[in-house]
């Protein structure tokens, strides 16, 4: 068997060396790795699901011409190919004024629309908060204790022996 011997110092000091070198070199690669694996898991999300959404104010520009397109494009068989002209008219009339009314709002207070997507968002919770606490009072049971006048409760049970 051969013996193994320890190392050196000038082995041990070179080591150091390196270590000493490889941190001085790169001071902040962890955040380098860090920052590299979000840009990565920030691309693999948009390739599988998309683009993130927009601001409030861009989802609601966006819901507008997409049903200022739809409503465009409707074609209403009910008024024959006469009418069919002045009802488009119409119609392209009405969008183009909700739209001319809608888009200076939108620029002017972009971050209104954020607030009110947040306080919607609050008011849900709110809601189903009150909503899960009615049931689980509905649906208690073996708690024991019924208010008087509480609707039908469980029966006494008569012997009739």
């Amino acid at each position: 068997m051969s013996e193994e011997r320890p190392p050196s110092d000038a082995a041990h000091e070179k080591a150091a060396d390196e270590v000493r070198a490889a941190r001085t070199a790169d001071p902040d690669a962890w955040a380098t790795a860090c920052e590299e694996d979000l840009a990565a898991e920030k691309a693999r999300r948009r390739e599988r699901y998309g683009p993130p959404p927009g601001s409030a104010a861009e989802e609601l520009r966006k819901l507008v011409d997409a049903v200022a397109d739809k409503l465009s494009g409707l074609q209403s068989p009910l008024l024959g190919a006469a009418a069919s002209g002045t009802a488009q008219q119409m119609v392209n009339q009405v969008v183009r004024q909700a739209k001319a009314a809608v888009e200076p709002v939108i620029e002017r207070n972009p971050q209104v629309f954020d607030h009110l997507a947040a306080a919607g968002s609050e008011l849900l919770a709110a809601y189903r908060s009150a909503v899960q606490a009615q049931e689980r009072r509905w649906t208690g049971r073996g708690t024991g204790r019924r208010d008087e006048g509480e609707g039908p409760g469980h029966g006494e049970r008569i012997d009739v022996d």
